[in-house]
């Protein structure tokens, strides 16, 4: 059975940083869309990052442009999220999702047929 596992969340002070993991288990198949979502207490789930083409192309969200990275280890089929000056409002459970079709918008999570379970980031004062 393939499955996306995530790894890496913990609590941190603001300012601090986390590297997410995602590694996909069960299958060598790399999917052509990789991604980052979150969803806050309460909140829907949102995009945060995504990573396709290759690896050659990525997108982020914009409350996170210049804090966090996406990157992708194709030889290990493992994608992480570098997320550094945290902030309280990152605090979220964090999950990876994958699909090789986006008909609308990557940052829709309809669009992905594939999720991890969640790891969650909380991020204090």
């Amino acid at each position: 059975q393939v499955q996306l596992v995530e790894s890496g969340g913990g609590s941190v002070q603001a300012g601090g940083s986390l590297r997410l993991s995602c590694a996909v288990s069960g299958s060598t198949y790399s999917w052509y869309y990789m991604a980052w979502f979150r969803q806050p207490p309460g909140k829907e789930r949102e995009a945060v990052a995504a990573i396709y083409n290759g690896g050659t192309s990525t997108y982020y969200a914009d409350s996170v442009k210049g804090r966090f990275t996406i990157s992708r280890d194709n030889a290990q089929n493992i994608v992480y999220l570098q997320m550094n000056s945290l902030k309280p409002e990152d605090t979220a459970m964090y999950y990876c999702a994958a699909t090789n079709r986006i008909r609308y918008s990557l940052r829709r999570p309809d669009e992905y047929n594939l999720w991890g379970q969640g790891t969650q980031v909380t991020v204090s004062e």
